[in-house]
């Protein structure tokens, strides 16, 4: 079987681009495993994952088994970090309570990132009037307080985990949307998305084909950055009780009801707070060290 010319220089072609696609990535790894404090962050982070994944190996109590016998017990071998005011134990609700924390922050990002990629996507490659309408509505949002416009969002649908991602999802949408906006708007004149307009590609093809994928990059920065923010701005919805609701342990919600007892046993606020300063640190530390590495400027 003769193998035509043209068909061998495709493959070649094709061999050529996963070769170099493999060597960016490598370098990648590279610049990011050199980054002390993006490693540091790494760190944080998959032992907070593992702690609260497998929350049951770590802890021999159930986040809602109550002692009465041992309400407000000072940290000790048997409470690692104590007990709240019904005798259950904070090291396990903790940890429990990542669970939830963790999984409304990653499904608001999901829900953002897939939101903004659609309408910044839209909006950066068609330009004109829909470009114009898109940002107009986008800017609507964002003359609103992303965290005022989650309380109002999350009192309009209620409590509970979904409910409290989706209010959350909905602030951070608009700055998701401009981040893919102005990636497309920089990828849509190059040569490779000129090639499938001459082929006879539709639009919506040599977006999802052509374009989307070459702004995963910057996507997963933003939303390694956003999952620290989402964490906090969850925590703050709950103390305020507008986010996820007790009995259901979450840390924004272990500190509300810590609140009332702050001077009189410590272990209560300062161990919620604790969690979410290391996770919030711990994400940003990786954010930015990912950002570096993904950065072609940066290359040695």
């Amino acid at each position: 079987m003769v193998i035509s010319r043209k068909k061998k220089l495709e493959t070649v072609e094709a061999l050529e681009e996963t070769i170099r696609k493999k060597s960016q990535w490598r370098d990648i790894m590279r610049r990011l495993v050199r980054n002390k404090l993006g490693t540091t962050g790494l760190v944080i982070v998959v032992v907070l994952l593992i702690l609260t994944i497998f929350a049951g190996v770590f802890t021999k109590y159930h986040y809602a088994d109550q002692d009465y016998n041992n309400i407000f017990d000072l940290p000790s071998w048997q409470h690692l970090m104590g007990t709240d005011n019904f005798g259950r134990d904070l090291w396990s609700r903790l940890l429990y309570g990542g669970r939830i924390s963790l999984l409304v922050a990653i499904v608001a990002v999901i829900i953002s990132i897939g939101s903004g990629m659609v309408f910044g996507a839209f909006a950066g490659y068609f330009g004109g009037k829909i470009d114009t309408g898109i940002t107009r509505f986008l800017d609507i949002l964002m003359s609103i307080p992303s965290l005022l416009l989650a309380i109002a969002v999350s009192a309009a649908l209620g409590g509970g985990p979904i409910k409290t991602a989706i209010a959350i999802a909905i602030a951070s949408i608009p700055y998701d949307a401009r981040v893919m906006r102005s990636t497309v708007m920089s990828i849509k004149s190059n040569e490779f998305v000129e090639a499938a307009k001459a082929t006879g590609s539709t639009n919506v093809r040599i977006i999802f084909k052509h374009v989307l994928p070459n702004t995963i990059a910057p996507l997963i920065v933003s939303a390694s950055l956003d999952i620290g923010g989402n964490i906090m701005a969850i925590s703050g919805l709950s103390f305020i009780g507008l986010g996820v609701q007790p009995p259901i342990p979450e840390w924004g919600s272990i500190l509300a009801a810590g609140r009332l007892y702050i001077r009189d046993f410590w272990p209560i606020i300062v161990f919620p707070a604790l969690f979410i300063a290391l996770t919030l640190f711990g994400f940003n530390l990786f954010g930015d060290a990912l950002r570096d590495a993904l950065d072609p400027r940066l290359k040695d």
